[in-house]
């Protein structure tokens, strides 16, 4: 079983734990994790993106002159899509990019993800996370004595208003939740920092 070291919100370690193995020790599965990747920015699509074909622009349907003998090539209606303002072939319409993926393969990609922040020792345990009032320069301060620098994802195991809207305005640092952890996030931020209880909901909801 992988073991990492835990440390206070002042930096120095406090005892060392063993994680569970099926979650943080597994052998990572690059191809699970980038279809369920994928899939996730799929459905993140709004798929909102239209245009008019020559049913939905002005114009009349009136054909603009004869077939023949004008010397000009043969049109139908100013609604066509040769014409300036008219409709447009074949362009995109409303639609859904969402689509599913099985629920286990989504698990996999999250323990794999995990397990590749302890192999690349991207991964802080911290005792706890306990802030008796909203303070950006003090959370900037916890953050200073873990030595995590660049982007840095903190995940809690349910909400907390002091500690979110405290790592809110520091840039590159973003809060979520274990039960709303997603694989993108995971793999856009470099460092993770998860507390002693959010290893134990970890556990409760992937073991």
């Amino acid at each position: 079983m992988p073991k990492i070291d835990v440390y206070g919100i002042d930096g120095k370690k406090v005892k060392e734990i063993e994680l569970n193995e099926s979650i943080f020790g597994i052998e990572p599965n690059e191809a699970v994790v980038h279809s369920v990747l994928v899939n996730y920015l799929a459905n993140q699509r709004q798929g909102t993106q239209s245009t008019k074909t020559r049913s939905e622009v002005s114009g009349g349907g009136k054909k603009p002159w004869r077939q023949k003998e004008t010397g000009r090539a043969r049109q139908g209606s100013i609604r066509a899509s040769q014409w300036v303002k008219g409709g447009i072939a074949l362009g995109p319409k409303p639609r859904s990019y969402k689509y599913t993926v099985n629920r286990k393969e989504k698990q996999l990609a999250i323990k794999s993800a995990l397990s590749s922040k302890v192999l690349e020792k991207e991964l802080v345990v911290v005792d706890s996370l306990e802030m008796k009032e909203i303070k950006t320069k003090e959370m900037a301060k916890i953050l200073n004595n873990l030595k995590v620098e660049g982007k840095t994802l903190m995940l809690l195991p349910e909400k907390n208003e002091n500690v979110q809207k405290s790592a809110r305005n520091i840039e590159g640092v973003k809060t979520t939740l274990v039960n709303t952890i997603n694989i993108y996030d995971l793999l856009k931020y470099k460092n993770l920092v998860i507390t002693l209880d959010t290893v134990k909901k970890l556990e409760e909801v992937y073991a």
